[in-house]
């Protein structure tokens, strides 16, 4: 009576608009080992067009029902072990349709240690809290008379292991709790409040202070705003329902009062309504308020998550500034300011440490120094990076600028999040052993203004630093999203195969650690490819692998001119029959859109591929290896505006957008601290996403409307009506973005708040 998979399809369909056709056959490809790059590009006959947001979606949801289906088997089996399994029951678990669901039914037959009423019905009471439930009309204590033995001395001991027999079956009634948990989803509030003492030393927290709003309406990043205050030490966490009640029963009372048909004329009814009381302060409340507290944590994990993973996709695909001889600048102040010049390939060509600043105040000789590097490898761009020292880096720069004769290099902010890690990091110590970990940082600053995806996507997503709260959520999950965006980022773009470096062919569709370290080594020991078929002389890169990742690899100028195109080999046929009817050379008309559209794709469908693919390819021959991301442009940070100190409001100021949370941008505007333009300062109307304004990389005009210089918070605003900042109350601990929201955490013992706050440590606890 288990569900089948033609139910899974069903479910899944309905949830990504698809039909259980669809889904069924997105579901054969993954299992046989498909991409779901692979999928969306060159399987779209077979799924019906699913794109790869369905089917990300579809991949996740499917794992989720399987896992249920698992469960839900194992409790089958558990309780039919146990002689219990009756057809009702059966029924029940085979109709739930969550994990929690199958959880609350189970509950009764869980295994579990002795507990009170298990005693109390080994000691024969299990009748006497039968009878006094089935008829309230005689006083219990009457009726615990006839059940004294030598273990049950007294009437209180014997109501005493009633009301634990009774109070038990409550914690365990599947129905009752899911309509108790129900009413505290629409009820409840979240409540904050500061722990006695810690008002100063948790300042960034005073939002929260005293604060309470309702628990199904919290945002995610004030949630957890507030549980990363709990597991600072700084503020008390807990959940409250029906606070405000006055009569004699709170309606969370009532509903069990009602379950068991409880009333209030009756003798035993006084009597029950003080263990449905009893039960509901000492168990009921405390288990369900961690249930939603649980629930909070992973709405607000998924929303972090979704805005990281949103960022890190605008991030990737940001604009590459191209190939051009590019020099990186790490600023530092004490330490010094590391210089690496790479060539318009990524090849680093030089290296070098200056000392402008304190203690050595070489400002003449690191400008002489920098101008050499320009003029002996003829520089075009200058990133520097955005962390400690940068604008005073960038002042110093423009000031050697000035002195240069025309054409000059540009020079661009760049961010520098992330390259720490890379520059300690396997991958890097690799790529130059001999050099020294300082200096890798500024080959990974020009770099990546060269190419974003190309260089980023050799660190750990999670360390680029565009999320809000990372540390703070399912690590798991969030490698899991964030290594998907990188797969369709890197896919989406295509990789050049006789370029690339093994951490950017890793991310390829098909490929992975050993199979792209097997590429770069093939390619070092024979040299170029000349075309993708060979790829097949790859030691242990087979035909299947082949499949996946061949159409996102690119070959210019090689032996084949489709291989410079995303058209897979296994559509060549189709392609050269689209050449052929034009009675042209491939080349020649490449690139020949009003040829190309003189076609009706319908005359090339064959009985493999369909009209979907035919579209594709003449796509693709109109404008072969198009690049996705957009134009390269820089923004222009305002001269002597280089501190927190130095803004006032009302300024114009030009910015590059860092990050985007569900509340609203932040905005680099030149002084170290990212300014906040809230979702109701971006637009003069009504803005419901973040993004549909907005994204990483965009270079705005904006207007200072608060400065904080003691809490470091810039507000900032786009709108031109000249509206107030009315963003304050949304903002999380801090409002600069990833930097210093990403810093990791320690886990602190958690504050003593009673039975509440000991519980409350497990279902916060980082993952």
């Amino acid at each position: 009576m288990v569900m089948t998979a033609k139910p899974i399809a069903a479910i899944i369909a309905s949830e990504i608009k698809a039909t259980p056709a669809q889904v069924g056959a997105a579901v054969d490809l993954l299992d046989a080992g498909a991409t779901v790059p692979f999928i969306a590009r060159y399987r779209k006959e077979v799924t019906g067009g699913l794109d790869d947001t369905q089917l990300r979606t579809l991949s996740e949801r499917l794992s989720y029902l399987r896992e249920l289906e698992a469960r839900r088997m194992s409790i089958l089996d558990s309780i039919r072990g146990q002689g219990k399994l009756t057809d009702d029951l059966e029924s029940r678990i085979v109709a739930a349709t969550t994990k929690a669901e199958l959880e609350d039914i189970y509950l009764p037959y869980k295994p579990k240690r002795r507990t009170k009423a298990e005693i109390a019905r080994e000691r024969g009471l299990e009748p006497l809290a039968d009878a006094i439930l089935a008829d309230r009309s005689i006083a219990p204590a009457e009726r615990a008379a006839a059940f004294l033995t030598a273990d049950v001395p007294d009437v209180k001991a014997a109501l005493d292991g009633a009301r634990d027999i009774i109070a038990e079956g409550m914690t365990e009634n599947a129905d009752l709790l899911g309509r108790l948990r129900n009413h505290m989803r629409e009820a409840a509030f979240l409540r904050a409040k500061v722990v006695d003492g810690k008002q100063e030393a948790g300042a960034k927290f005073s939002d929260y202070f005293d604060h309470s709003e309702r628990w199904a309406t919290v945002p995610g990043h004030r949630a957890l705003a507030m549980m990363r205050g709990w597991n600072e030490e700084i503020l008390s966490v807990d959940i409250v329902v029906d606070e405000e009640a006055t009569s004699p029963l709170r309606p969370v009372e009532r509903m069990i009062a009602a379950a068991y048909n409880v009333g209030t004329q009756l003798p035993g009814d006084k009597w029950l309504l003080d263990i449905i009381g009893w039960t509901w302060r000492v168990k009921l409340s405390l288990s369900l308020s961690l249930d939603l507290m649980r629930e909070l944590r992973e709405r607000a994990e998924e929303e972090a998550i979704r805005v990281f993973a949103r960022n890190l996709k605008d991030l990737l695909l940001a604009a590459p500034a191209g190939s051009r001889a590019t020099m990186g600048l790490d600023p530092g102040i004490r330490t010094g300011v590391k210089v690496a010049v790479v060539d318009g390939t990524g090849k680093l060509l030089d290296t070098t440490t200056v000392y402008p600043f304190p203690p050595k105040d070489d400002i003449r000789g690191t400008q002489a120094e920098i101008g050499s590097l320009i003029r002996k490898h003829k520089v075009e761009l200058i990133a520097i990076g955005n962390g400690t020292g940068s604008r005073e880096t960038e002042k110093l720069v423009a000031d050697m600028l000035a002195q240069l004769p025309a054409p000059k290099p540009t020079k661009v902010i760049v961010s520098e999040a992330g390259a720490s890690v890379y520059s300690a990091s396997e991958t890097a110590a690799a790529e130059f052993p001999s050099l020294d970990v300082s200096l890798r940082g500024a080959v990974s600053i020009a770099r990546r203004l060269q190419d974003p995806l190309a260089e980023l996507v050799k660190i750990e997503p999670k360390s680029i630093g565009v999320g809000q709260y990372q540390h703070d959520v399912d690590q798991s999950k969030l490698s899991r999203s964030l290594d998907a965006v990188v797969e369709d980022a890197v896919n989406a773009v295509g990789v050049d195969l006789n370029t690339a470096s093994a951490p950017l062919l890793a991310r390829v569709s098909g490929l992975g650690k050993s199979s792209a370290e097997a590429i770069v080594a093939h390619r070092d020991a024979i040299g170029p490819f000349s075309s993708r078929q060979e790829l097949l002389k790859v030691p242990r890169l087979g035909a299947r692998t082949f499949e996946q990742c061949a159409g996102f690899l690119r070959i210019a100028n090689g032996s084949e001119p489709l291989d410079a195109s995303s058209v897979h080999p296994e559509a060549y046929r189709i392609a050269k029959k689209i050449v052929a009817a034009c009675g042209r050379d491939v080349r020649s008309l490449m690139g020949d859109s009003a040829a190309l559209k003189t076609l009706d794709p319908r005359a090339f469908v064959d009985e493999r591929f369909g009209l979907p693919t035919v579209r594709d390819i003449l796509a693709e021959l109109e404008k072969p290896g198009r690049d996705p991301r957009p134009s390269f442009k820089t923004a222009t940070f305002a001269e002597g505006v280089d501190d927190i100190k130095d803004l006032k409001v009302g300024m114009q100021l030009e910015g590059t957008v860092t990050n985007v949370a569900a509340f609203g941008a932040f905005v680099d505007i030149g002084v170290h601290q990212d300014g906040l333009v809230h979702v109701s300062q971006l637009a003069d109307r009504f803005i419901k996403d973040v993004h549909e304004v907005v994204k990483a990389g965009d270079v705005v005009q904006v207007r200072v409307t608060e400065v904080d210089v003691a809490r470091k918070r810039i507000g900032l605003s786009m709108r031109k009506d000249g509206g107030a900042d009315t963003g304050r109350e949304a903002r999380g601990p801090t409002s600069n973005g990833g930097r210093t929201q990403s810093t990791p955490l320690k886990k602190p013992q958690p504050p003593v708040q009673g039975a509440f706050g000991a519980a409350l440590a497990e279902a916060l606890k980082k993952k």
